[in-house]
């Protein structure tokens, strides 16, 4: 029990005090949600099975609306005040996403019968990696989950099958992590004795969002994305851990965009795939080579995994490329959903699930794949994706920040707001915003930082973090975003040059996060980081940027090998971030102990 409290207190899970202050789960399913906001003058909780609806502002300004009742799961919401959406700043639980920024609502099933539920089973270690890539000239990042035995006495030379699966359009490698809980579900089923051992490899979908300026050609290199994987993520992965390197050992999947990307590049790659899985998505049907061969694209492919729910936006676009395959002759396993709210992560998880069980297992595999029922026919009424609903999902962004020569602008959509302001670290006063004719407010700051900081704008008096912005401060209560220009001093996005990377390990059982220089040695310098009093053990590395300074300062030579943890230590030296007041200021302190 204790070791699933600190598992539920270091993911992000909503705390008790929270939970009985912004939602609580009734036993019928119903769930009230509360918002305190003196200054709002309206109010509505938009939450994925409800879909928007008012909420009542009682005398002490505590705003609450009661909805449902709903099934167990995860469901993202926010609340919509003055016609602005604004995360819960109540709730630990957030959507890492490039855009829209939605909290995270745990309806618990009874007896811990989801999935996805955290179990007192062994838990395996999640590692934040980043890697030079050669195809894009600068470094990307991805999120590594390692069996519980992967680290266990005994196994150092055990290998181990490698599953890369991408999360989907706006989502970052985060994603199936945070929201699609990868890492827990395998748990469970490794507990259970109904998954094979195996390490999961999360990539970011979209990496040249990452990059200063995108590479000259860039835009004409065809497969950004696949080029990466199968030429810098790969080798890396293969160079850095214990893996099986043939295509019987490794999968590759995704949900919506990288659903696509997943069968995209697992196809044009049959020597190197084996289990093919989408999840809510589908793919070209021009491959060269792959629809035209099916004897010889069945006999390389273990497993063909198609699921979608006929609620989804995109059934009909997956059902259509179902029969196709079936027209073809192209052996494929279909999975059909009709309760979980369409393109959702309730599918998602639901679909990872149920292709985890076969995964590196050719007989369970086999079996699926024999029993699997053609298409369902169509009826002339599924929904299509078209550029239309492209449009209303995707709305064209705002730019923001946007990082100039000379400074940075930054801007909100905010039409019916009065009055906008900027709360940035590096100023002691909140910077007054210009609102134009199309309801954007904007401010520039005509000076050239080149310092990561926190900042978040005051929209008629409440605080919301930039929704355009996919840089969010893991911290407790409200998260602001991170301003982090891409030149900035310690940041991975200023690393043009292939230097070598440390990795950032999370414990999930003692709730801590430790960062190791990429050459280890017996007698490291280790320093223990202490978080501030809104910090998480994320902040020293999503903030504060611990280990890209740790990296740069070894590659450079002045700094050797070391260890930065949250974690105490005998003997190490204690950096503690409530003793300075900036994180420029925390940073500063770092490098002195670092090069010292």
């Amino acid at each position: 029990m204790k070791k699933t409290t600190l598992l539920h207190l270091f993911f992000g899970c909503t705390l008790l005090a929270s939970a009985q202050l912004s939602t609580i789960c009734h036993k019928d399913g119903t769930v009230t949600f509360q918002y305190k906001n003196n200054n709002a003058k309206e109010v509505q909780v938009d939450v994925q099975f409800a879909g928007r609806n008012p909420m009542t502002r009682g005398a002490d300004g505590l705003w609450t609306a009661t909805l449902g009742p709903a099934a167990p799961d995860m469901y993202p919401y926010s609340f919509i005040v003055n016609g602005v959406s604004v995360m819960d700043p109540e709730n630990q639980q957030y959507f890492p996403n490039e855009g829209f920024k939605n909290s995270l609502l745990e309806i618990p099933a009874p007896n811990g019968s989801l999935p996805h539920d955290i179990k007192n089973v062994p838990h395996g270690m999640v590692e934040y990696i980043h890697y030079y890539s050669q195809s894009l000239k600068g470094t990307n990042n991805a999120v590594i989950y390692l069996p519980p035995s992967y680290y266990k006495k005994g196994n150092e030379q055990k290998k181990y099958p490698v599953f890369y699966l991408i999360s989907g359009t706006t989502d970052t490698e985060e994603v199936y992590y945070k929201v699609g809980r990868v890492n827990y579900i395998l748990d469970n089923l490794l507990a259970e004795g109904n998954a094979e051992e195996m390490i999961v490899v999360l990539p970011y979908g979209n990496p040249t969002k990452l990059l200063p300026t995108p590479p000259q050609g860039m835009m004409g290199m065809g497969d950004v994305f696949g080029n990466d994987l199968t030429t810098d993520l790969m080798p890396y992965v293969e160079e850095h851990y214990r893996t099986i390197n043939d295509a019987d050992h490794r999968a590759i999947g995704g949900f919506s965009r990288g659903g696509n990307q997943g069968l995209a590049c697992g196809l044009t790659h049959l020597d190197k795939f084996s289990y093919l899985c989408s999840y809510s998505s589908f793919t070209s049907t021009t491959l060269p080579g792959v629809y035209d061969n099916a004897a010889d694209t069945n006999s390389k492919l273990h497993l063909f995994w198609l699921g979608v729910g006929t609620d989804d936006f995109l059934y009909g676009n997956a059902r259509d490329y179902m029969e196709f395959l079936d027209k073809h002759g192209i052996r494929s396993v279909k999975e059909y959903t009709h309760d979980k709210f369409g393109h959702t992560w309730m599918n998602a998880k639901y679909f990872l699930d149920k292709t985890l069980r076969l995964l590196f297992r050719p007989q369970a595999a086999e079996e699926a794949m024999k029993n699997s029922k053609p298409a369902l026919a169509a009826t002339g009424q599924e929904p299509q994706f078209t550029a239309g609903v492209m449009a209303r999902l995707f709305p064209r962004p705002i730019l923001s920040p946007e990082y100039k020569t000379d400074g940075i602008i930054f801007r909100f959509k905010a039409p019916e707001a009065s009055k906008l302001t900027l709360v940035a670290e590096p100023f002691a006063e909140p910077l007054d915003m210009q609102r134009d004719n199309d309801g954007i407010w904007q401010v520039e700051i005509k000076q050239h930082i080149l310092n990561t900081f926190t900042y978040y704008f005051l929209v008629d008096g409440t605080p919301v973090a930039d929704p355009q912005n996919m840089f969010l401060a893991p911290s407790i209560g409200f998260k602001p975003s991170i301003c982090q220009h891409p030149n900035a001093n310690y940041t991975f996005a200023a690393m043009g040059a292939d230097i070598p990377h440390g990795t950032v390990r999370y414990d999930l059982n003692n709730g801590t996060a430790t960062y190791t220089t990429p050459i280890a040695v017996k007698n490291p310098l280790i320093i223990q980081l202490l978080p501030g009093k809104n910090d998480t053990a994320e902040s020293w590395f999503k903030i504060g940027g611990a280990d890209a300074i740790a990296d740069q300062l070894f590659a450079q030579k002045r700094c050797k090998s070391c260890v930065l943890t949250t974690a105490p230590v005998k003997g190490a030296k204690v950096l503690r971030a409530d003793d300075y007041n900036t994180w420029e200021e925390r940073r500063q302190a770092l490098e002195k102990l670092l090069t010292q």
